[in-house]
């Protein structure tokens, strides 16, 4: 029985594949708990139509994050912290300071797309940005002591 997926079924594969499995399968658990849809004619064309307007509308995403990864890579970040002896700082530096270090800028980016090492010393570091599912962008911070 060929049916296309409306959801990711775990060990049988992703949303919008076609996949073949044993009718039992189908009939009895993908097609009653809406996982999948018979995969008729008709029904492999639609799904064709939507994957072609969904890879244009995909690309513009794209060039979008490329754009805003470019301006991210112009950006220089100081963050400043509080220190107390030699260069440790009082708390730690996370992506919600790079968040706001990030707003002031002009660069709205959701805290969970950032990914930092807790920082705890003064020095220069390394983030990564996820924007898009296919476009990341390392971002290289200050941490700086504060007046």
């Amino acid at each position: 029985m060929e049916l296309i997926l409306k959801q990711d079924v775990e060990n049988l594969g992703f949303k919008d594949d076609v996949v073949t499995v044993k009718n039992g399968y189908g009939r009895n658990f993908l097609i009653p708990s809406g996982h999948a849809v018979i995969a008729t004619a008709s029904a492999k064309k639609v799904l064709a139509e939507n994957i072609k307007q969904r890879a244009f509308k995909e690309k513009k995403i794209i060039d979008d994050a490329n754009k805003v990864a470019d301006a991210l890579k112009a950006l220089e970040i100081k963050i400043p912290a509080k220190v107390g002896s030699g260069d440790k700082l009082f708390g730690s530096i996370n992506n919600i300071n790079l968040a706001e270090a990030l707003a002031k800028e002009g660069q709205e980016i959701d805290k969970k797309f950032i990914t930092v090492t807790t920082v705890k010393r003064l020095g220069k570091y390394d983030a990564t940005i996820r924007l898009h599912r296919e476009v990341t962008v390392e971002l290289s911070f200050e941490v700086i002591a504060q007046a």
